[in-house]
């Protein structure tokens, strides 16, 4: 069950209705979105049927909602959520393009990079600090000091940044630094991580588990936002399958289908799922066709150099293929190319 405020609900209606819900033994999570706050109940709902919710102040409806995901339900929010990361819209009419290195590994390469993606058509900058690999004999990243150059690249660029947490006890250092944390393909189900992120005050970006369901995916944005952040984006980046041509298997249908159940925005990582660069680009076309709302990709100057997935990062001739080819198509789905932010580079 939920209970959907309205719009000019006060605090202290919001905390009298916690504190109704905690004296039926039940427990409420309050999250506050850019136009609503939700607040989701955990308890007997029969009993909580006889607080007579709907007529509290500031209260605008109360929904029964019968998947188990509710706060980033459908049911509770009909129209799509637009997520802004420093201003950059995800959703909505847009189709916004996000790359740079997988990896973190020097300033120049890094800055390199950033110029890369600019050229691609990207409104943010994404780049990995913090790499868990499958080999822990294979390069895991620069750590705080790749903070700090994607940090110095954001002040020179102006693009902002997406970078990736891997453990709870980081989240604090990482968002002092990120625009947008991520969640990796191996974190998706890690709980303590995804509640973290839910109370760091940035936007998800929330990959799928290679071996898991929509609904456990769905489930996982559910723990970020029973936190109090409805910021999040899914990010579709292939499942592990039986097939060995590519890295992955990039499962298309899944963009759809998470947005008729989910109210937030989908995007695709094609650089992931492919695992090889001549498979970036086609996979970007059946993103943005399918109705994806942003594509995220990995770019690098010397990808035979990269320390991390050199094999898949798009090279200078790939990068005006996909900026033409991205605007081209948004435009024939009805969807618009978000532009790179025009505002004074960000400072930390």
């Amino acid at each position: 069950m939920v209970i959907v405020m309205a719009p000019d609900a006060t605090p202290d209606s919001i905390d009298s209705l916690v504190d109704l819900v905690a004296a039926a033994g039940g427990e409420a999570y309050v999250t506050r979105g850019v136009s609503r706050t939700i607040i989701g109940l955990v308890g007997d709902v029969q009993q909580f049927e006889t607080l007579d919710l709907r007529a509290k102040p500031g209260v605008s409806d109360v929904l029964r909602i019968s998947v188990p995901y509710k706060l980033v339900s459908r049911e509770n929010h009909v129209s799509r959520s637009v997520v802004r990361v420093q201003g950059v819209p995800i959703g909505g009419d847009n189709m916004t393009v996000i790359a740079g290195p997988c990896a973190v590994e020097t300033p120049e390469q890094t800055l390199e990079a950033a110029r890369m993606a600019g050229a691609a058509g990207a409104s943010l900058l994404r780049g990995g600090a913090y790499k868990p690999r499958t080999s822990p004999y294979a390069f895991q990243g620069l750590g705080e000091t790749g903070l700090k150059i994607l940090s110095e690249v954001r002040e020179e660029t102006g693009l902002p940044i997406v970078t990736e947490v891997v453990d709870a006890a980081d989240v604090e250092l990482v968002a002092t630094y990120a625009d947008m944390l991520q969640i990796g393909t191996r974190n998706m189900q890690n709980f303590a991580l995804l509640q973290a992120a839910g109370e760091a005050g940035k936007p998800v970006l929330l990959k799928r588990g290679m071996n898991a369901t929509i609904e456990e995916w769905l489930m996982a944005a559910e723990y970020i936002a029973q936190r109090g952040n409805l910021d999040v984006v899914l990010c579709e980046r292939g499942i592990r399958t039986f097939e060995k041509a590519t890295r992955n298997t990039l499962d298309i249908s899944a963009v759809p289908v998470a947005q008729r159940l989910s109210h937030l925005p989908v995007i695709v990582d094609p650089s992931h799922s492919g695992g090889r660069r001549d498979l970036v680009l086609p996979l970007s076309r059946a993103a943005i066709a399918v109705g994806a709302d942003g594509i995220i990709v990995d770019v690098h100057p010397e990808p035979e150099n990269a320390l991390c997935d050199g094999p898949q990062a798009l090279v200078d001739e790939d990068v005006a293929e996909l900026a033409d080819m991205a605007g081209t198509l948004s435009a024939l789905v009805g969807r618009t190319l978000t532009p790179a932010p025009q505002r004074e580079p960000v400072r930390t």
